[in-house]
C-alpha cells in the first residue's frame, strides 16, 4: 500500500474537532499491521518553525518521506500553502504499484482522484479524517473510510 498525508489537513482538522494532535507512529503500526508500506508521503508547508522541523524530523523517522512547500503570505494578507495538485500527482503515478492507496485528509477535491485511480487502476482506496470535517463526497468515492478518533490521537 501507499499512504499520502496532508498534514495540514490533518492537523487543523484534529485540533479543531479534539483539541489534539494526530498520532502518525500510531497509523503507521495499525497500517503495517493490515500490510506492507511500500510507499509513505506526508505533504506540509514550510514556515521554518522550530516545532515543525522536529515534528517532520519525527515523520521520517517513522517512515514518511517528507515534501516541503513553502509558505507564501499574500500582500493582501491571505495566505496559501496546500499541496493538492503535488498530492495528485504522487497518487496517479504510484496507483499502478501498489494495491491500495491511504489518503489522510478530509478535503473533497479529492474525490475524484480516488474515483480515477479506482476504476483506472482497480486500486483499493481508503481514506483517514475527522468524520464531522470530511467531505461527504470524498468519504463516498473511497472504498473504505476510517474516522480518526480518539485511538489516532495523541494524548
Amino acid at each position: 500500500m501507499a499512504v499520502f498525508a496532508d498534514v495540514q489537513n490533518v492537523y487543523y482538522t484534529t485540533r479543531d474537532a479534539y483539541g489534539r494532535q494526530f498520532d502518525y507512529r500510531r497509523l503507521w503500526t495499525t497500517l503495517s499491521e493490515r500490510g506492507h508500506i511500500v510507499q509513505a508521503t506526508a505533504y506540509a508547508i514550510d514556515r521554518g518553525d522550530e516545532r515543525q522541523k522536529k515534528f517532520q524530523s519525527a515523520l521520517t523517522h517513522i517512515g514518511f518521506e517528507v515534501k516541503l512547500k513553502p509558505y507564501i503570505q499574500r500582500k493582501d494578507g491571505s495566505a496559501k500553502g496546500d499541496w493538492d495538485v503535488g498530492i495528485t500527482i504522487d497518487v496517479l503515478a504510484t496507483a499502478p504499484n501498489v494495491d491500495t492507496i491511504v489518503l489522510l485528509s478530509g478535503d473533497g477535491d479529492f474525490d475524484v482522484l480516488l474515483r480515477t485511480v479506482s476504476v483506472e487502476h482497480g486500486v483499493r482506496t481508503e481514506i483517514y479524517g475527522v468524520a464531522q470535517l470530511t467531505a461527504r463526497s470524498l468519504v463516498d468515492a473511497a472504498d473504505a473510510f476510517h474516522p480518526i478518533d480518539e485511538r489516532l490521537l495523541l494524548g
